[in-house]
């Protein structure tokens, strides 16, 4: 419809780039496409292969691969407790001639049940210093030299570890 407008009065060119929000280049383009078949223009996009996809032969030398690597973990006498899926990556590029992301071999693993979450061990905080103010020592501070574990009381190493601190450090 604004290209047939625009066929009729060239005026309004400026009035239907403002309103497709397209350059001068692009309209001319477009209306080139337009004036070879005016009833079977469509400005509609056609993918020539569908995106997202990738070919049924790589989808099946991924399965195959994570499947070796399950055998591997199954195997108690191994201590493999996790996938590797950069090696399986690896194995696609070097065996088939296949480049795969690694993203999609981990959404191919979790979808067919070879992902293994891993768990992470977070050490809560169990220990609380409390001072009067900032740069102040509390009443005992645990404190590990080489392999002596000693303790400041009130500023000051305790009597017992002052012996053996001698033969580490000067304290000034």
């Amino acid at each position: 419809m604004l290209l047939q407008k625009y066929l009729e009065d060239k005026n309004k060119l400026p009035y239907i780039l403002r309103i497709l929000k397209i350059k001068r280049r692009r309209f001319f383009e477009i209306l080139k496409e337009y004036r070879k078949d005016p009833d079977g223009f469509s400005i509609e996009y056609k993918r020539k292969k569908p995106t997202r996809k990738i070919p049924t032969e790589v989808e099946k030398n991924i399965i195959k691969e994570l499947g070796k690597e399950k055998e591997l973990i199954d195997n108690e006498e191994i201590p493999i407790n996790y996938y590797n899926y950069s090696y399986i990556k690896d194995q696609l590029k070097e065996k088939y001639k296949q480049e795969v992301s690694l993203p999609t071999i981990i959404k191919r693993a979790k979808k067919m049940g070879f992902y293994k979450k891993r768990r992470r061990n977070k050490k809560s905080h169990d220990r609380e210093i409390q001072t009067e103010y900032i740069g102040s020592f509390p009443s005992m501070i645990p404190l590990i030299t080489s392999s002596h574990p000693m303790l400041i009381r009130n500023g000051t190493l305790s009597q017992a570890w002052m012996t053996l601190a001698d033969s580490f450090f000067t304290i000034s």
